[in-house]
């Protein structure tokens, strides 16, 4: 229809108040035609009457035609510039509510094109609010990654944050080290080892794609490794560069909604990233931790691992155990066999100590070819114990040079707290290396408590 003015409802009353007044003038030659005599009818009274007629019914048509079709319009445009100035401040403050669905829904009464304009808006708010919970979802899940360069740390909270986001029931995150995945973090599972060897996992890593297992609920599933009866586990590897990272998993009563997969993905490249980081900024800990001769802890780290095993024995009022030992007539190994087969022999004593301590039992390397062991929960007695079976281990090790074989022997000093009394762990070192001196000043290769 050809356009008058630039307001529709303008064009509208022009039109239908034209068609009435047409309707006006062409009305008394139909009554004419209708058997009544012109002489009454085409008269400039009548003309007038029913133009009049037509002008009037023209304008209750615009009426009805502002009042139904155009109070749904108005309403149509204030829930827009509703939504315009409530994406402004979403923008600015980061505050979904502004515009949540149950507040800029519109309410859908007709069948009609009306309607389907409704229908179509309302989907539009639900896809932005759907787009706006995405992204304060990868907003915080970023920022608490950013945050974060402990593996351990990291992994857990990554972990947290993913099933939140992801409406999920329980989960894991395997991190890939060492050419095998271990558990980095795991919450409602049941068996969280039994995911390592999962053949879903492993086909994840080997496709480089997202695995989804459906479980349908008319199927009774043995085994399964969360507390309740999943009936969706996603399964998300994690790539940095092409080298395989980890494993996400994730369990859902109620399945994953497309939203929510979608979500995942933009997780998944921010926690590629930072993982990454995090993975460097462990084994950059352990280089900083390790003698890089033995590979046990060096003097600054395992000095601090005292300070925090003499501090937990002091609140919680349990024993804990120092020894300190060197190997004896060290020097004459290096003089007689050499700086090489002498770091050799440094070797073999810290793996032959590794062997005779208890799990939870700390050793470093405390200068030269000096050695200590943190002892958690063991008393003086104990201390003797772990002491003398270390003595006799070294005594029965050897360390071959070409075709002669290098045997040594070991002096220890042992001592115990509560039962010597001290209020730093600084005197306990200093109890052992007194007993460890009175050790080689009576006879070397025996051991003797502080």
């Amino acid at each position: 229809m050809i356009r008058l003015t630039r307001k529709v409802f303008t064009d509208l009353a022009i039109w239908m108040t034209g068609l009435g007044l047409m309707m006006g003038l062409v009305f008394p030659f139909f009554v004419v035609m209708m058997g009544v005599e012109s002489g009454h009818v085409l008269t400039p009274w009548f003309f007038a009457a029913t133009m009049t007629a037509g002008f009037i019914v023209g304008g209750a048509n615009i009426w009805l035609a502002r009042e139904v079709v155009g109070s749904r319009l108005r309403t149509l445009a204030d829930h827009m510039k509703m939504v315009e100035t409530s994406l402004r401040e979403i923008s600015r403050t980061g505050n979904l509510e502004q515009c949540a669905p149950e507040t800029c829904f519109i309410t859908v009464d007709s069948n009609d094109e009306l309607g389907e304009s409704g229908r179509a808006f309302n989907y539009l708010i639900e896809a932005l609010a759907a787009l706006h919970r995405s992204d304060a979802a990868v907003r915080a899940f970023t920022g608490m990654l950013s945050s974060q360069l402990e593996l351990e740390t990291l992994t857990t909270q990554a972990l947290q944050q993913l099933l939140q986001h992801t409406n999920a029931n329980a989960g894991a995150l395997l991190i890939a080290s060492g050419g095998e995945l271990k558990i980095g973090a795991s919450q409602g599972i049941r068996t969280p080892a039994a995911i390592v060897d999962s053949d879903h996992v492993r086909r994840a890593l080997q496709t480089g794609s997202r695995l989804s297992v459906a479980l349908p609920d008319d199927v009774a599933v043995e085994g399964v490794l969360t507390d309740f009866r999943p009936r969706e586990v996603l399964v998300e590897p994690i790539f940095y560069k092409g080298v395989a990272l980890g494993v996400i998993v994730l369990a859902s009563a109620a399945g994953f909604s497309d939203e929510v997969k979608s979500r995942l993905d933009l997780f998944c490249q921010g926690m590629a990233l930072a993982l990454n980081n995090a993975l460097t900024h462990d084994r950059l800990q352990k280089i900083a931790a390790l003698d890089p001769l033995t590979g046990i802890y060096n003097r600054r780290f395992g000095m601090a691992r005292l300070s925090e095993e003499f501090g937990r024995a002091v609140r919680a009022t349990t024993p804990v155990g120092v020894l300190m030992f060197d190997i004896d007539h060290f020097k004459k190994v290096n003089d007689t066999y050499g700086h090489l087969a002498g770091d050799r022999v440094l070797i073999q004593v810290a793996k032959t100590a590794r062997a005779a301590l208890r799990e939870g039992d700390i050793l470093m390397r405390y200068g030269g070819e000096e050695f200590l062991i943190i002892l958690p929960g063991a008393s003086k007695e104990d201390s003797l114990g772990v002491g003398e079976k270390l003595r006799r281990m070294v005594e029965d090790s050897s360390v071959a040079d070409g075709d002669q074989v290098i045997r040594v022997t070991i002096s220890v000093g042992a001592t115990s707290y509560p039962e010597f009394e001290v209020t730093a762990d600084q005197e306990l070192v200093k109890r052992a290396d007194e007993a460890l001196y009175q050790a080689k000043e009576t006879g070397r290769n025996k051991v003797i408590a502080g």
